[in-house]
């Protein structure tokens, strides 16, 4: 298929007469050669400059990231000295990881784990904590495991796992080149620029997260201890709220 876009390169026989169609031609291809050059050219130089820009973006991030925890434990000191209890910010992110199949499901719950995109058996999703989504939760509570995952946890789901839905399709994250074609228009660029959206919950969470293709994880090392029974349950069990002990099992999933 590509050898029909291919610019050909005719030459003709030194002091031969060169047919009037043949030299229109030549001319032709000369100048598609020369027109392909300079759009070579400016895809690489622009490359270049997303490349530039998305290193600046990255190096922000890490400040604000590291400039957060460092208030973080400056307003935990604060509150200790002064013989004070801290609250602790509430999360903005949950990873949701479905851990029951589609055996003796009511038609209820199958539906909302359908909204949530956890069609299939250890699916994961990141979802913002709002009312709405909460409330889904609750209805669906005995097949889902969720938590708030760390930044550590985001980034390592994202590179490892994330794969991309480009015109319905699943395809891996290879490049920047494709999140760029997708979301360029809303600002993002970048592996990073998604982990940020993703991780502080930004105003372009939900085009980032539709982009997202549900991750498909593996069955945890060691396995489940429970799955009929609630993770806050005094006998232990596995679904429910894990709070941050999710990143430890998302890194055994992952």
């Amino acid at each position: 298929m590509a050898e029909r876009y291919l610019i050909t390169r005719d030459s003709a026989v030194e002091g031969a007469a060169v047919p009037e169609l043949i030299k229109l031609k030549q001319e032709r291809n000369k100048k598609l050669g020369e027109e392909k050059a300079e759009a070579s050219k400016a895809k690489d130089a622009k490359i270049a400059e997303e490349r530039s820009k998305l290193e600046q973006r990255t190096a922000e991030y890490e400040k604000e990231y590291s400039s957060t925890q460092a208030e973080l434990v400056k307003l935990r000191r604060e509150a200790k000295v002064a013989g004070n209890f801290f609250v602790e910010p509430e999360a903005k992110l949950l990873f949701v990881v479905r851990i029951v199949g589609i055996i003796k499901i009511s038609p209820k719950p199958r539906k909302v784990l359908q909204l949530l995109r956890l069609k299939q058996l250890h699916n994961g999703v990141f979802l913002k904590v709002n009312k709405p989504i909460l409330n889904m939760l609750k209805l669906v509570q005995p097949y889902v495991t969720y938590g708030y995952p760390s930044l550590k946890t985001v980034r390592e789901l994202v590179y490892k796992r994330g794969y991309g839905k480009v015109n319905k399709q699943r395809i891996p994250l290879s490049s920047n080149e494709i999140i760029s074609d997708v979301l360029g228009k809303d600002g993002i660029h970048g592996m990073e620029d998604m982990v940020h959206e993703l991780y502080t919950a930004g105003p372009k969470f939900k085009q980032v997260s539709n982009f997202l293709w549900p991750f498909k994880l593996s069955a945890p090392k060691g396995g489940f201890i429970c799955k009929r029974h609630g993770f806050c349950e005094q006998r232990g069990g596995d679904w429910g709220n894990r709070e941050e002990l999710i990143n430890d099992l998302i890194s055994r999933m992952n």
